[in-house]
């Protein structure tokens, strides 16, 4: 009995990725591991996450060959069967395919040249010896308004050849009617069941109704070729692999714009791009893995679920820079129990997802993403290109480890700017704005967020670097402007920050003001100043000599500064000085050359310990602010900025009134009732 399937109009949902194994090779851990071991406050857990950030690494060569017969294009010596396309008939010329019912099939192996227009059936092919079938599409228009125009039943190899010079159309119809009831197949325009290449110059374009556009049940290459696809659901969908080495690819897709859906395998699944152009509109991701995604180069440009103004609501927990302190956003959608709320927050419009590891070793992009632009369960690894970012939710987001040691990553919207649990920054340049927090290290059981090289600018109206644990630099250099609101902090940790190297500079408010631990072995200072400086204004610090240490011009208004310099020595003298002029170049209000004039003096003062806190009155004492930071010191979240007792009954110092701390244990080493209130 025939099955009559008719696409659903709902949208489509996000896949639930079951675990994937990483694949990863070790690679030059050398900086990383110096780096690590000049952070001494770094346990031996957090350590070693950190450089696997760094070793996770993939190459194309080791997951996709594109061996002779996937690049053979000239099909004249191939003794071909010619296949002469006129309505609802067809001609053959040669042995190995028969035309009946409007429709042509292909039960030999061998090389079959089609041309010519079929206005209402199939092209089949159903070779049982699973030998090799070669289709050069050589100026053909394919249309079957209820199954798949062409359909790859059975074959070992199944390659398509676009022909120089020509244009092939393939299109279907919005209702499929199946032979077999049990099974959802063919859902493509084009589909197959054996493995499938795509080659040649020529052009395809396929106009999707029912479902995808071109899918393979096994593995999908395109080595080149112009591919434009409109599609009711997903544009390329390979379920072992979709590897792609060039092409001129256009996707209108209602679902996702490239897909590899075998979840169950950790070898397979996975996306492969050596280089290409790449225009995808996406109702839900613009590149999607099972497992993991390897981009060796090309030019990309995304949209994905109508882009960042599209962005799902995020809801405040207790209110954006709220009376508790810390961390207090979340992102989540919104929870009206209803149908179309719960179908919403199931969307994934996210740019280029995997449930694996992400590696970008080049190319260019522009993603404009609904959801986050980038996304790993696992590890992202930015090691070059060039990443243009507009997000509704994350820019860089990894489950775990997240890492950049080259390119350039210019994140010029988003909620969050770069999430995860070990965030390492090494190399590169990137900038960050960011509507909550710049970098979030947080998810994890180990919460790192390491800095060793690289240039970063954050923008944040949340916290500018944020780590749910420790912070650590030891090179490179980093400028941050923000948060102008008091419950947040340009500084946010909670373990250590072990400054050893680089330059920072980081100015914003003073509610929530934490400096560089005390332990750091280079000098820092904290400046606050009695009221906020508005944006743009000039800070300059210069030693004894009249010599520039630093000046900056913070984007956002500010009462706080604090610079780290490896130049600045103890037991030398300074001045810092207010408002003025440079004639340096700046990048995100940093000058990192010119001549300072015109300033106001503001203090002067010698370093003498590693964090020196100053006022306009000059070197004040650690301040340590009623949240519990200060001095370097992470603070306690969620006390009142009063310094009392919080809604859940528990003091400043972490103790309720009971006399229980937040670990349920009460001073006299009893534990306390698990139904008492904690942290």
């Amino acid at each position: 009995m025939k099955k009559l399937i008719k696409r659903s109009k709902l949208g489509k949902l996000s896949m639930v990725f079951m675990s994937a194994a990483l694949i990863a090779a070790c690679g030059n851990t050398s900086e990383a591991q110096t780096a690590v071991e000049a952070t001494t406050a770094i346990t031996t857990e957090q350590a070693a996450v950190a450089v696997d950030g760094q070793q996770v690494s993939m190459k194309l060569a080791d997951l996709v060959t594109f061996d002779e017969d996937d690049q053979a294009t000239d099909w004249s010596t191939e003794n071909p069967v010619l296949i002469t396309l006129n309505g609802t008939n067809a001609s053959i010329k040669g042995s190995g395919a028969e035309a009946k019912d409007g429709s042509v099939t292909i039960t030999a192996a061998g090389t079959y040249v089609l041309s010519g227009t079929l206005t209402e059936g199939q092209v089949v092919v159903d070779v049982q010896d699973e030998g090799n079938v070669r289709l050069v599409l050589n100026g053909v228009n394919i249309h079957d308004s209820d199954n798949a125009p062409i359909y790859i039943k059975e074959a070992k190899n199944a390659m398509i050849t676009l022909q120089e010079g020509t244009e092939n159309v393939i299109t279907d119809g919005k209702t499929y009617v199946l032979e077999d009831a049990s099974t959802d197949e063919p859902n493509a325009a084009i589909f197959s069941k054996a493995d499938l290449t795509i080659n040649g110059t020529g052009k395809l374009s396929v106009l999707a109704n029912y479902n995808n556009g071109i899918t393979s049940k096994d593995d999908l290459k395109i080595i080149e070729g112009t591919i434009e696809i409109q599609a009711a659901d997903d544009g390329i969908l390979g379920r072992d692999m979709v590897a792609v080495a060039d092409g001129n690819i256009t996707i209108v897709a209602e679902g996702d714009g490239i897909k590899a859906t075998n979840d169950t395998d950790a070898a397979k699944g996975f996306i492969a791009i050596a280089g290409g152009t790449f225009d995808v509109k996406a109702g839900a991701d613009g590149i999607q893995a099972a497992t993991s995604v390897l981009i060796d180069g090309g030019t990309y440009s995304m949209v994905t679920g109508g882009g960042n103004q599209n962005a799902a609501p995020k809801v405040e927990e207790r209110g954006q820079g709220g009376p508790w302190g810390g961390d207090t956003t979340e992102s989540t959608t919104e929870t009206e129990e209803t149908d179309e709320a719960e179908e919403a927050e199931s969307l994934s419009a996210k740019g280029v997802k995997a449930a694996g590891n992400i590696v970008i070793n080049n190319g260019t992009f522009a993603i404009d993403s609904a959801d986050d632009a980038i996304h790993s369960n696992v590890s992202v690894v930015v090691a070059g290109g060039e990443l243009g970012i507009t997000s509704g939710d994350d820019g860089l987001h990894a489950g775990t480890s997240l890492t950049i040691s080259g390119g350039k990553v210019d994140i010029t919207k988003s909620y969050e700017g770069i999430e995860g649990s070990v965030i390492t920054i090494s190399g590169g340049e990137t900038h960050v704005v960011a509507s909550d927090d710049g970098t979030n290290a947080s998810g994890g059981t180990t919460n790192l967020l390491n800095i060793t090289g690289g240039y970063l600018t954050v923008n944040s109206l949340g916290d500018g670097l944020d780590s749910n644990g420790s912070l650590s630099m030891s090179g490179g250099t980093v400028v941050v402007s923000g948060p102008t609101g008091s419950g947040n902090g340009t500084l946010d940790y909670d373990g250590t920050f072990e400054m050893t190297g680089g330059t920072l500079a980081a100015a914003g408010s003073s509610g929530m003001a934490q400096a560089p631990s005390d332990s750091s072995s280079q000098f820092s200072l904290l400046m606050s100043f009695p009221q906020t400086q508005k944006a743009g204004t000039l800070v300059h610090l210069e030693d004894s000599e009249g010599n520039n240490i630093m000046t900056l011009a913070p984007e956002k208004d500010y009462q706080t500064v604090v610079i780290s310099s490896p130049v600045l020595k103890k037991g030398g003298s300074y001045t810092l000085y207010s408002g003025g002029t440079s004639t340096g170049s700046e990048v995100s209000g940093y000058y990192a050359d010119g001549e300072y004039t015109g300033g106001t003096k503001v203090t002067g003062f010698e370093i003498t310990t590693s964090v020196t806190w100053l006022d306009e009155t000059g070197v004040t004492a650690a301040k340590i602010n009623e949240f519990g930071g200060g001095g370097g010191g992470g603070r306690s979240k969620g006390v009142r900025p009063d310094g009392g007792v919080r809604p859940d009954g528990v003091m400043p110092d972490g103790v309720r009134p009971d006399g229980v701390a937040p670990d349920g244990v009460a001073p006299d080493g009893v534990t306390a009732p698990t139904n008492e209130s904690t942290l």
